[in-house]
């Protein structure tokens, strides 16, 4: 992408450029961007940060999003949230597992109120979530990883035999 380097207004779409191919805006990129733009890393922070769509770490390989709303928090959104921190051994300074494998993230509202309360992981939504049908979820999906992580490294070893 060419920007003029007075172009402020190529900010935000350069952002979201970086995080569609990255997954996330590492610093490296923040202070190309603020080279570029001759906008200053503090001003490219704020932005960041200001911004909910924006991340500044990296995300794990499948992510699990729960619906923080209105009919989401009567119906126990709160109590779902605790279970799945638990189940991947996540407190409220991390969101992304030691590993990378996985990512929780809050959400404001997924608009899907007569589901509530409403769990995405990876691409499959589901609604009337309980902190019970939660933890199982999670554990199979834990599981299910930990079997193609095991297949990997089989394959990886014969590779190299």
């Amino acid at each position: 992408m060419t920007v003029s380097t007075q172009d402020r207004s190529a900010l935000i779409p350069l952002l979201q450029q970086v995080q569609v191919e990255m997954g996330y805006v590492p610093r490296e990129a923040i202070d190309e961007i603020g080279a570029v733009l001759r906008v200053s890393t503090s001003d490219i922070f704020g932005v960041l940060t200001f911004y909910a769509q924006f991340r500044l770490t990296p995300v794990g390989r499948h992510q699990v999003k729960i619906c923080q709303g209105t009919a989401c928090h009567v119906q126990g959104a709160p109590l779902i949230t605790d279970a799945v921190e638990e189940e991947l051994g996540l407190d409220d300074d991390h969101d992304t597992t030691e590993d990378g494998e996985f990512t929780l993230e809050k959400v404001a509202c997924f608009g899907a109120c007569s589901l509530a309360p409403v769990m995405i992981i990876d691409e499959d939504t589901k609604g009337n979530i309980t902190p019970d049908k939660a933890r199982r979820m999670v554990r199979k999906l834990i599981k299910a990883q930990a079997k193609k992580n095991a297949a990997a490294k089989t394959n990886a070893e014969a590779k190299n035999e």
